[in-house]
């Protein structure tokens, strides 16, 4: 096989894997016509069509796809071998890409990203916050961090945070206008301040949980926010009831601006993961990364 057509057949593995002809010319380096020139010229040398494009995606055809399943594994021994070549360098290098809740961003991993920078000054993090489930191939992110509950089946998720739980709490001057609720039942009575969720675009529900029995409540109330910072604040101001992450609140409860109710109905739940897709060769980077986020109190 001659040089020029092994770098057309990882091309071609980089337009599958980013369903884009735009984004795979990103990922490589190279601009969007000499991608697309690529893939006519393997085409036209193997003589058969590799891609069904539209105008929206780009994707395998069924040839194309037994062709990436051989090429996949290919590609991923060299790229380990060549990875162990690492071994022989002193310097980590390299650009990891992650996507992030601003909270998980901020507490989890920036502390983590700040001390693995200052030790390797050749290693690149870009961290993109947003509060919406990603594609990670499709956006070209190496890995995210959410919610173990919000991680895909299919995806490997690594633990890298203690058990949380969500809080109830309002101002003090709030309590001093309304009485606080003892149950979740009592909510319906209260100004609460909902937060509006950017995957699916309604509004979050309340969940509680006491000795087995689970419990859903629908609150309402005249403020509703799709950013959680804004939220705390505005129970910060009086405004009503928040339902936020306990680590979120905890400043806020420290210094007496909030006070929380309804402990007894908030259990604890799977913290924040590290997720990414599976059967992939990872840099030496990325799995410093993994290591110096793995959560091992659990």
């Amino acid at each position: 096989m001659r040089r020029e057509e092994l770098g057309d057949l990882w091309v071609f593995q980089a337009v599958v894997e980013e369903g884009s002809f735009t984004r795979a010319a990103a990922r490589l380096g190279t601009s969007q016509s000499s991608v697309s020139h690529t893939i006519r010229r393997l085409e036209q040398r193997l003589n058969v069509q590799l891609l069904n494009r539209t105008t929206r995606s780009v994707a395998a055809t069924e040839a194309g796809q037994q062709l990436l399943q051989t090429l996949r594994p290919a590609f991923g021994q060299i790229a380990e071998q060549l990875e162990r070549l690492n071994s022989f360098r002193q310097e980590i290098s390299g650009h990891i890409r992650l996507t992030a809740t601003k909270f998980a961003a901020e507490s989890i991993l920036l502390p983590v990203v700040n001390r693995l920078l200052a030790q390797h000054p050749q290693l690149q993090i870009e961290v993109s916050v947003d509060q919406q489930l990603l594609d990670l191939a499709a956006q070209g992110f190496d890995a995210g961090v959410r919610l173990g509950e919000q991680v895909a089946k299919d995806m490997v998720a690594v633990r890298i945070s203690p058990d949380l739980r969500m809080l109830v709490a309002g101002s003090p001057d709030y309590f001093c206008r309304h009485a606080k609720p003892t149950i979740p039942q009592d909510l319906t009575g209260h100004n609460c301040i909902n937060l509006r969720l950017p995957t699916s675009g309604g509004l979050y529900v309340w969940e509680f949980a006491k000795e087995g029995r689970e419990l859903n409540v629908r609150v309402s109330g005249q403020l509703i926010c799709n950013e959680p910072d804004l939220v705390t604040k505005a129970a910060i101001a009086g405004a009503g009831l928040c339902f936020q992450p306990e680590d979120a609140l905890a400043p806020a409860i420290a210094a007496g601006e909030l006070l929380p109710v309804l402990e007894d109905w908030c259990p604890r739940f799977a913290g924040y993961h590290l997720y990414f897709p599976s059967g992939r060769q990872h840099s030496a980077a990325f799995r410093l990364l993994i290591d110096a986020l793995k959560y091992s109190g659990a």
